[in-house]
């Protein structure tokens, strides 16, 4: 409803540890981002001397991930949630920042990865392309990010269901002129009905 809409928007306690309807109903470390983590590591090549960048890293679970396989790793993170800032996981929070998706605080080609996953489909179509510009300049060439789209109408109708803070869903074709309009050179992945396999009956985690 617009009213879970309106309160996700804050981005505080409500949207991560409150309602499940408001957000995710309760965001805490389970582990389940090592995976990518260690996969991430392996397809960019990453090692104790790499400096990643997580654009929207919220509680910092990734980070922290990322921290545990390569301690000496120097790992950013930036997002727009004083909540999830204050509550990051103690091992990261030093090295979060609260700063816009649209105008990082870093100086260009300073990541090896810059990684933005569930950021960019939460923005108008303006800061959408700026933000992936920004990825761009900081990026020293690689990165990855995921956008919200669809393929049919009726993925388009089941995405709107489920989101809370969606702003740009496009059709994948449409954000590829996008990522092309933006000078957008990196790894993407379409966060899709599909992908989330979501069902009329069933609402999963917000995003």
């Amino acid at each position: 409803t617009i009213e879970n809409r309106i309160i996700a928007s804050y981005r505080g306690e409500e949207y991560y540890d409150g309602d499940r309807n408001n957000g995710y109903g309760g965001f805490n470390y389970d582990g389940r981002w090592l995976p990518v983590a260690r996969n991430m590591c392996v397809e960019y090549a990453l090692a104790e001397d790499s400096a990643v960048l997580q654009v929207g890293c919220e509680k910092g679970f990734l980070l922290h991930d990322f921290l545990d396989l390569y301690p000496g790793m120097k790992i950013c993170g930036t997002d727009i949630s004083q909540y999830a800032i204050e509550n990051a996981m103690e091992s990261v929070k030093p090295f979060i920042a609260n700063a816009p998706f649209t105008a990082l605080p870093f100086e260009h080609d300073s990541f090896d990865l810059v990684v933005a996953i569930g950021v960019v489909y939460t923005l108008n179509l303006a800061d959408a392309i700026q933000c992936l510009k920004e990825v761009e300049r900081v990026s020293k060439g690689a990165s990855f990010v995921t956008l919200g789209a669809y393929r049919t109408e009726e993925e388009k109708k089941f995405f709107e269901w489920w989101t809370v803070l969606g702003a740009t869903l496009l059709h994948e074709e449409e954000w590829v002129r996008v990522m092309e309009n933006a000078g957008y050179t990196g790894d993407y992945k379409f966060t899709t009905a599909r992908s989330l396999k979501l069902v009329a009956a069933e609402r999963s985690q917000h995003g």
